[in-house]
């Protein structure tokens, strides 16, 4: 057996370059006295259809930026597999998602804080970390910061099929919210984006390329993590591949894994660490018996309702026209603005699924566009999609390592749909779309419903309507979830130290005990962030 290639000793080690990663590597290296190695095992963010906003869709399912991994056949999507993109390249899921800056409600950190029995993670102690973080197109105010790296703006685009979905969610008792970022996001409005003049903003451009100049911070491409090195009880570092061999690198104070909602257990599982029976059926020596790791998969699942219209534009018509392709290269190239600048969604709400949840459970997503699944061209009639996701499922799933091969897919089942709750949330989803859509600000344009079809009327059609149409938003958390010591599920503790465990900390959204309400990529910043405060503030004290 080949031996390790000695790669020496770092104060810390970041196994990860995804957001978490890369924003630990900025705040930890910024001390000139400490020496950080972050270990990515993807590529350099090099390639241009990572930095025009449109190229999420050449990014996700392609192996040069993204993991490409599939779920499990899924029983609540009536055995279908889906695809489940994670980045694989410097900034991670930065680099590849739909750049939307949400932080989520005051409910859900007010939440993680009784979890944890915390309060450093309640609302009012993580919106200065949001706020440090960001550079808001707005200025600095109560609910923004503007000396951040993080920036945040408003799209550059705007379609008039979205201006009267607006007027019809108004007409359904949806009031006008202008800024879904301070902590009660009931209504409908623009999303804002981590874009900076019409360009993805991503962490690797915001948070590693200032800082590569220093001298105590190396940044290595093409490492995949094997798993972790230990001395007894104490994580001493990781073993990863390189260029086709092995090697080994210590860490001195403490090793952090950024790997993500997959990646993460996947280490620690490969290292021991984990649920035992999964590890003996695996052929994992045993290290710490930790049943939670990998357990409590929580995403969101959009249902994506496609209607036909008639009497106005969508980028149907332009995507499928030569002169309309040739105008909107041409627009980003002057101006950096038009439908190559556009995230994947431009207009969305936040809803109640009925009048007895307290906080707005649905989020939805509205573009001028239709397609049948991700990678299909767009439809040649003109329509637009309306997804819709419950926020806070009650469906959980798992993340499992298949064999000790760190190159081998985990199994991923996100156990979508698979409680009566959900089941009754996705047939609510459904009906209040239909009721928006009714209004009369659409119509004039006689919205034909496509998909899932309007035929489909009950409680359980529309709940098997979810099954059939139901896909990932691409938001896995919760796999390494924190909280207290008397819960045996919890995976790491409320300073992310992995329980049983010394020096090892895990860092990113797998953290999460609950799921935020809202795209998670902005959260994940913030846990980085406090995470950094975490570590900075151990080594003070530390003897």
């Amino acid at each position: 057996m080949t031996q390790p290639v000695d790669f020496g000793e770092f104060d810390y080690v970041i196994a990860g370059g995804g957001t978490a990663g890369c924003v630990l590597a900025n705040r930890l290296s910024a001390d000139p006295d400490v020496t950080v190695l972050l270990l990515e095992a993807g590529g350099k963010d090099d390639w241009i259809w990572i930095h025009i906003p449109i190229g999420y869709l050449k990014c996700i399912n392609n192996p040069r930026t993204d993991w490409c991994y599939k779920t499990e056949a899924e029983p609540g999507l009536n055995g279908r597999s889906i695809i489940y993109a994670r980045g694989k390249v410097l900034g991670g899921c930065s680099s590849i998602n739909g750049m939307l800056y949400l932080r989520g409600q005051v409910r859900d950190y007010d939440e993680w804080a009784r979890i944890t029995g915390d309060s450093r993670w309640n609302w009012d102690s993580v919106l200065p970390i949001f706020k440090q973080s960001e550079d808001y197109w707005g200025g600095a105010d109560a609910m923004h910061g503007d000396q951040g790296e993080w920036r945040v703006e408003k799209q550059r685009l705007h379609w008039d099929i979205l201006d009267r979905y607006t007027e019809a969610a108004q007409q359904a008792g949806i009031p006008f919210k202008s800024d879904y970022n301070h902590g009660d996001n009931f209504g409908i409005g623009h999303f804002e984006v981590n874009q900076k003049k019409g360009v993805r903003w991503n962490a690797s451009k915001a948070m590693l390329r200032p800082v590569l100049h220093r001298p105590n911070l190396k940044v290595v491409t093409g490492a995949l993590i094997d798993k972790l090195i230990f001395d007894g009880k104490e994580a001493r570092g990781v073993e990863f591949s390189l260029g086709g061999l092995p090697h080994k690198v210590r860490a001195r104070i403490e090793t952090l894994l950024t790997a993500g909602a997959i990646g993460s257990p996947a280490i620690l599982q490969r290292s021991g660490i984990g649920p035992a029976a999964l590890l003996q059926n695996r052929g994992v020596p045993l290290l710490h018996d930790l049943p939670g790791v990998g357990g409590n998969l929580q995403d969101h699942l959009q249902l994506r309702m496609i209607f036909k219209v008639h009497g106005i534009k969508t980028l149907n018509q332009r995507a499928n026209s030569l002169w309309g392709k040739a105008m909107m290269g041409l627009e980003y190239a002057l101006f950096r603005s038009g439908p190559l600048s556009m995230a994947p969604s431009q207009l969305g709400g936040f809803f109640h699924s009925s009048p007895e949840v307290a906080t707005p459970d649905l989020e939805f997503h509205v573009q001028p566009l239709s397609l049948e699944k991700f990678g299909d061209p767009l439809h040649s009639f003109p329509a637009f999609t309306a997804s819709v996701c419950n926020l806070r499922p009650s469906s959980r799933g798992v993340v499992h390592i298949r064999d000790r091969n760190p190159a081998t897919a985990p199994v991923i089942a996100p156990n979508y749909l698979s409680t009566d709750n959900d089941r009754q949330v996705a047939a609510r989803a459904l009906r209040l779309t239909h009721n928006i859509v009714a209004q009369p600000a659409m119509a004039p344009y006689r919205p034909e419903e496509h998909q899932p079809g309007a035929q489909k009327q009950t409680d359980e059609d529309l709940a098997r309507a979810a099954g059939d149409i139901g896909t990932t938003i691409f938001h896995p958390t919760c796999t390494c979830a924190m909280g207290r010591a008397d819960d045996p599920n919890a995976v790491v503790d409320s300073e992310l130290r992995v329980r049983g465990i010394g020096r090892l900390r895990v860092i990113d959204a797998s953290i999460m005990p609950t799921i935020t309400s809202g795209n998670t990529n902005a959260p994940t910043v913030m846990i980085a962030e406090r995470g950094a405060e975490l570590i900075r503030a151990a080594r003070r004290t530390a003897p």
